[in-house]
């Protein structure tokens, strides 16, 4: 498949096949985590692949609640992908301060779309997810108080019975420009 196949061919998976996910599999996403790039190669994050049942339907229910129901389609998932963001290089640190700039964030960005592209390709649905109850995650992965749960994303097969999505984005005139900002 080639880059621009996979990036029409990513997308949000809300619904799932029970079929737990291959070990070789994963071992291809925690490589397509570990390959992304940080800046001043900081490798901010740490990837956990949750996949004992149990314990990722506890984790994928901190995703949501009776008034907010949207993200009960984790509990399908046979993955749950938690991306926690450490502290990164002191020097990251000090240009981030210089620059008002969250280095981490952007890093951890790169992660999870490396991530999902990985699944892809590999014939798994992702839908990273943002809404989701911190405390509860990082009391139930024992994740220490100086790190932070930047994202989650749910891993597995799609259910090959779900509705088909069109993509809806911007049109490239609407998000883009060449040699300065758009006028309006």
């Amino acid at each position: 498949m080639s880059i621009a196949e996979l990036l029409r061919a990513r997308e949000s998976v809300r619904s799932y096949q029970s079929r737990p996910v291959e070990a070789d599999k994963l071992e291809q996403l925690i490589e397509a985590v570990r390959l992304a790039p940080s800046a001043s190669n900081s490798q901010p994050w740490t990837l956990i692949l949750v996949t004992d049942s149990e314990l990722k339907d506890k984790v994928a229910r901190a995703t949501f609640s009776r008034t907010i129901s949207f993200n009960a389609f984790s509990l399908q998932a046979p993955v749950m992908a938690v991306l926690v963001m450490e502290k990164p290089k002191l020097i990251t640190q000090i240009g981030g301060r210089i620059k008002s700039k969250e280095y981490p964030l952007i890093d951890i960005g790169i992660a999870a779309s490396q991530l999902c592209l990985q699944a892809t390709e590999l014939g798994l649905g992702t839908c990273l997810i943002g809404w989701f109850d911190e405390g509860a995650i990082k009391e139930l992965l024992h994740i220490p108080a100086g790190s932070d749960v930047g994202l989650l994303a749910t891993i597995g097969y799609p259910d090959e019975n779900r509705p088909a999505r069109k993509k809806v984005r911007k049109s490239a005139e609407a998000m883009s420009s060449y040699n300065g900002y758009p006028h309006t």
